[in-house]
């Protein structure tokens, strides 16, 4: 996951948790507008959550977040 990418799903998560607790669920849909500027950024980001990971759709924001900054 580029470098961009990462400090973006860490402010993402970090956010929400912030306004809705630790138990808060999100998607990787959560790191972009909702529209698709950025496909390759998408994809990359679908593969890291689905492919490599193979998360559920919701993942728990405090797992995901402790995923990105451990560089999985």
């Amino acid at each position: 996951m580029r470098a961009s990418l990462r400090a973006k799903a860490i402010a993402v998560c970090d956010d929400k948790i912030a306004k809705k607790g630790p138990g808060v669920g999100l998607s990787f849909y959560a790191f972009f507008a909702n529209r698709n500027d950025d496909p390759q950024l998408l994809m990359e980001a679908a593969e890291w959550w689905i492919k490599t990971h193979a998360l559920d759709h919701f993942g728990k924001a405090v797992k995901v977040r402790e995923m990105v900054k451990a560089g999985l």
